[in-house]
């Protein structure tokens, strides 16, 4: 299929379910090197405290600096395509909320249903804050736990109650990409198989929300000195209109050239409507 076929496709599907899958969307080589990178960090990763973090689950972060096959999720053209199209409205730009490995282990009871995007106390109903890919490491399937979702939960559908047994839990193989909005409701299936269930979380939300996972700790500027741009920028190497994740008062992709500490002296980065108001005052004061 086509990409913009792909693209408009999913766009619709999100908007109309709250959830896409993107088949094949990446070579299988691809994801059994990133898999393979991550073996160590499964092993020494111990078991999550709480009950929606899961005793029998195992979660870690900053993928980019574990893995650098991670970084063709992250920039997946097709993908950064309809997150963009999905969350464009409402944001100047967008940004990286987090990449986060999950392992699902046997005897894992099923996790609370959720939407992603409650960790923020907004306005839900009329907008949308956030797009979560889940690529699958090993197979899922109901059995082992796979990702449940809640077709048509999402947007205003979000502020009433769903039947807690109106699920889907999608099969789905190593390439494969299960997108779905931070309004749809989800969880972690209960594995009641003998393997682990394995997958990556790739997160992306608007551009001025305070991501879930810290860009500038996991992603100091020695590390993100080596992300390409575009990737330097998802990681928070950006100022969102109007001055916002500044340094000095200027962008902050200027850490990630020679920058030596010298004193900067702060640049407006302002939304266009901004300008022309700040113009008219000028004018007018001026006369």
């Amino acid at each position: 299929m086509e990409p913009e076929n792909q693209i408009g496709m999913a766009v619709r599907q999100l908007q109309t379910d709250g959830y896409a899958i993107l088949h094949e969307a990446l070579p299988v080589s691809v994801i059994e090197q990133l898999h393979e990178d991550l073996q160590d960090d499964f092993a020494l990763t111990p078991y999550g405290t709480g009950m929606f973090y899961g005793e029998r689950t195992k979660r870690f972060g900053r993928l980019l600096r574990r893995s650098a096959a991670t970084q063709c999720l992250v920039l997946h053209p097709v993908i950064q395509d309809v997150v963009s199209r999905i969350l464009g409205p409402w944001c100047d730009r967008i940004q990286l909320n987090t990449t986060q490995a999950i392992a699902v282990h046997p005897g894992a009871p099923a996790q609370l249903p959720h939407r992603d995007q409650d960790m923020w106390q907004a306005d839900f109903g009329k907008r949308e804050y956030l797009v979560n890919v889940m690529w699958p490491l090993t197979p899922f399937s109901e059995e082992n736990g796979g990702t449940r979702i809640w077709p048509q939960s999402h947007g205003s559908n979000a502020l009433t109650a769903v039947a807690q047994d109106d699920f889907i839990a999608p099969e789905l193989v190593p390439g494969s990409a299960l997108l779905f909005l931070g309004s749809t409701l989800h969880g972690a299936g209960a594995n009641a198989s003998a393997q682990e269930r394995r997958g990556i979380v790739i997160g992306y939300s608007l551009g001025w929300l305070k991501p879930y996972e810290n860009p500038w700790l996991a992603y100091p500027p020695d590390i993100a000195r080596a992300f390409p741009p575009e990737l330097a920028a998802l990681a928070g190497y950006v100022q969102h209109r109007p001055n916002l994740g500044n340094f000095e008062g200027q962008c902050p992709s200027i850490l990630l050239g020679d920058y030596k500490g010298e004193p900067l002296g702060a640049i407006d980065a302002l939304r266009p409507d901004q300008v022309q108001q700040a113009s008219a005052f000028a004018h007018g004061r001026h006369g």
